[in-house]
């Protein structure tokens, strides 16, 4: 790369050269990691009398802070900058005994371990303060509660947590207001030790997460049954990509794995121009199919027989499932009446509430909420042709429907299984403000693209499955100083602080932006706290509450050794979808760029005493450029005509919908050699040896011809064999007998009875159980490059040019 390399608007500067010989520079000093987090499991006995703020300054002036944090990195100079094993969330530097109470930043995390105690010291920093939510994340141990009062702060409603101070055994001072409280009566008795006059041991003030069992006062009105109702386009273009076959067959198989008890209701509609509805009325011999074709004011024919208990009709609904896929073989109806269909469904769910599962293969064309194609396909992204004006939805309609439903405790979950054009920025705002979810299969046939059959049967099998909670709403309470200002996540926010929730599911993450509106001095550490209500599907109300306590600094270097790279750029790609939506793509990615340029600037500029040549930064910044760079690559945010308008779309509600842990594998994918696993460092759990290969960095001169290399993405895992790649392996593992005979669309591996073979399966396996989807693997060499972030391609800089630019915008 001699010659300089120009870019367009979207970072706007020309780039230096490269330095030549840069290819063989010696690698820097990785990074050391610090040890993995251990949790505490159940609720911990615990010798000091009582925790709490006041007994904090004493401890916390005998801290020393781990030298490794202030450790310098001269980003221009270390080129294995990526650790080898998975990235560690900071831990917070605490006393620890309350460090080892604190919440498990699976749940619950923050951009910066060190909140500045002014916001004066939150804006040199330029560094976003926020939080990362996983709130009702599968957990495999979780206290529950089941007492007649709630312990909660009477000013501010705080509930009672590990990070409160027991004045004495009858009042405790809460640790978001400080209001003193009276401890009542009965939490005097604590039911684990069966102990009289130890209020501080009971498991509310022994665990950060904790589940309630709600009284009666929490609720208002008898919780709801379990309501599931399927809404199903039967065009001609639906018919034709053979999705309805899948998705009856998956519902046969998990009718009866439906989170649900002996309430549970469940119904159909189908539609086309029309709208058919389904009375599974008891005694009938087969399911009776009613036509409503006035879609301009839809009525709903015998409401009592559509909606109906799935324990006392299964035969009825299982014959349903059966014929519904031939139903409609012969169709030549090619309009669809979405808008229509998803109203009838509001109005017979509206009574109870419940979930609407919606499956879409094409734009809608007639009725209220038709649109129109605003692709050009030829000119997706390019220089000439903003894209930006097809990020926002062309109708209010699915939202204000989405509101609607919102209010009567109903989400709408949307299935978009298309080849064209589809307008999901339209679409996609019936779940997003129904707190529903989004799944896109693009091209979805069931014969040319059996990646996409195979990835929709597993999906729905976890969505049928996956627990769920019903007529929710969380509140995030914060110390007094800090407070919270914007939401991330699929919601509607009904006050200030209350997010509603129709429906909650254990995969989906929020996150919030914060400030900071009064001075933290006199306070040593803060505290968050998110309390969830909701419905479980056997009836009982419940409370979920995640509570975190975090260190108050006064210094600049001490809020930059605290910095949570992984939340920042989790927080920043939320902000980054937002810019892109209300000010242009270009914005977004500008504003990313200079995300990462002030906060090496300040750090320059405030914190390092002696200017050093490179691009210096601290420690726990030192993935920051990588990790915005991948996110610059990602479809949400990349140039370039390759990216599909909905494809974009999709993306970038995935960013804000996500869990962190799997939104940063979907930016920044872990990429392992596979062909020389070994036992060394293995893992072993429950009689399984689980090799742990090093993470290898994203570029193409990690990988060698003599190799094989598996990719993991998250919701999908790339394999690449090298054409040397040794023929013992190839044999061993795929059972055929050279690189040739390799399957080329092989989605899954032989298991083979080979140590070889053995020991590549129980590491996929490991990873896949490590998340609530499936992920399938593929071999499109196309994507499996498309990842290689640290590389360059035509529209976007390599790792080393990106870093070159930054270092001439914080020298200017």
């Amino acid at each position: 790369a001699s010659q300089n390399l120009k870019m367009g608007r979207s970072v706007g500067y020309s780039y230096p050269s490269l330095p030549p010989g840069y290819q063989n520079t010696s690698p820097g000093v990785p990074g050391m990691q610090p040890p993995p987090m251990q949790y505490p499991d159940g609720p911990q006995s615990f010798h000091q009398p009582a925790l709490g703020t006041n007994h904090l300054a004493a401890s916390m002036g005998s801290l020393s802070l781990q030298p490794e944090g202030v450790r310098l990195v001269n980003l221009l100079q270390e080129r294995n900058i990526l650790p080898t094993t998975p990235l560690q969330a900071p831990i917070p530097n605490l006393h620890e005994d309350i460090q080892k109470l604190n919440c498990n930043p699976e749940l619950f995390r923050c951009t910066l371990t060190n909140i500045p105690q002014t916001q004066a010291l939150l804006n040199k920093a330029k560094l976003p303060l926020g939080l990362l939510l996983h709130p009702f994340k599968d957990l495999s141990q979780l206290p529950v509660v089941t007492s007649s009062t709630i312990v909660r702060c009477r000013s501010c409603r705080t509930y009672i947590n590990p990070f409160v101070s027991f004045l004495d055994q009858r009042r405790w001072k809460c640790n978001l207001c400080y209001r003193v409280n009276d401890v009542p009566e009965e939490f005097m008795y604590n039911p684990v030790t069966r102990v009289y006059g130890e209020p501080h041991k009971r498991p509310e003030v022994q665990n950060a997460t904790i589940e309630f069992m709600a009284p009666s006062e929490y609720m208002l009105r008898p919780p709801q049954p379990p309501v599931y109702l399927f809404v199903f386009d039967v065009s001609h273009n639906a018919i034709e990509t053979g999705y309805l076959d899948t998705v009856c067959k998956s519902l046969l198989d998990n009718l009866d794995l439906l989170p649900g008890n002996t309430r549970t209701k469940i119904g159909f509609i189908t539609f086309d121009s029309t709208i058919h509805f389904y009375s599974l009325q008891e005694g009938l011999s087969q399911p009776q199919m009613l036509i409503v074709s006035d879609i301009e004011d839809v009525f709903i024919p015998m409401p009592e027989n559509l909606l109906v208990n799935l324990n006392e009709n299964k035969e009825l609904i299982q014959d349903l499932l059966r014929t519904l896929p031939q139903m409609f073989t012969k169709s030549l109806e090619t309009q669809s009446a979405l808008g229509p269909a998803l109203q009838a469904a509001f109005k017979l769910m509206s009574p109870t509430g419940g979930r609407i599962s919606v499956f879409q293969t094409q734009l809608p064309s007639v009725g209220v909420g038709a649109l129109k194609s605003r692709e050009e396909p030829n000119q997706r992204a390019s220089a000439k042709v903003s894209v930006d004006i097809h990020l926002t939805p062309s109708t209010d309609f699915y939202k204000k429907l989405a509101l609607d439903c919102s209010g009567q405790q109903v989400a709408v979950d949307l299935f978009l299984l298309s080849g064209q054009y589809s307008d999901l920025a339209s679409l996609g705002c019936i779940s997003r403000y129904s707190a529903g979810s989004i799944y896109y299969y693009q091209s979805y046939h069931h014969k040319h693209n059996p990646v996409q059959v195979e990835k929709l049967q597993k999906e729905l099998k976890r969505y049928l499955t996956r627990k769920i909670g019903f007529e929710a709403v969380m509140r995030i309470r914060c110390t007094k100083g800090l407070s919270i200002h914007t939401f991330h996540g699929n919601f509607f926010v009904r006050s200030t602080d209350l997010l509603s929730l129709p429906n909650v599911n254990p995969d989906a993450g929020y996150a919030v932006q914060m400030s900071v509106e009064e001075s933290l001095t006199d306070m040593q550490v803060v505290s968050f706290q998110s309390a969830l209500l909701y419905t479980s599907s056997k009836g009982e109300r419940r409370i979920r509450v995640h509570t975190m306590c975090l260190p108050v600094v006064t210094t600049l270097s001490d809020v930059y050794l605290g910095a949570d790279v992984q939340a920042i750029t989790g927080l920043l790609a939320n902000m980054a979808v937002d810019r892109s939506v209300s000010a242009s793509l270009s914005d977004a990615r500008d504003a990313l760029v200079n995300a990462v340029i002030d906060s090496l600037s300040a750090y320059r500029a405030s914190v390092l005493s002696v200017q050093q040549p490179g691009l210096m930064a601290p420690f726990s910044l030192r993935l920051f450029p990588l990790y915005v760079l991948a996110l610059l690559k990602q479809k949400a945010f990349q140039t370039g005509t390759t990216t599909r308008l909905d494809e974009r779309i999709f993306t970038m509600c995935q960013v804000k919908n996500q869990p962190l842990i799997y939104l940063m594998l979907m930016t920044h994918p872990s990429l392992y050699r596979i062909d020389n696993l070994t036992d060394e460092g293995a893992l072993n759990i429950s009689d399984r040896t689980i090799p742990q290969p090093p993470i290898l960095q994203l570029s193409v001169e990690k990988l060698s011809r003599d190799g094989a290399y598996l990719m993991d993405a998250g919701s999908v895992m790339f394999m690449w064999i090298g054409k040397n790649c040794g023929q013992n392996f190839i044999n061993q593992v795929f059972g055929v007998p050279n690189y040739a005979s390799i399957p080329q669309n092989m989605t899954h591996l032989p298991e083979l009875d080979t140590a070889e073979s053995t020991r590549i399966i129980a590491f996929i396996s490991w990873l896949r159980e490590q998340r609530p989807y499936l992920s399938y693997i593929t071999h499109v060499l196309f994507l499996f490059l498309q990842n290689m972030i640290e590389d360059r391609t035509e529209s976007a800089l390599s790792y080393y040019e990106f870093l070159l630019h930054i270092q001439q915008q914080v020298n200017k």
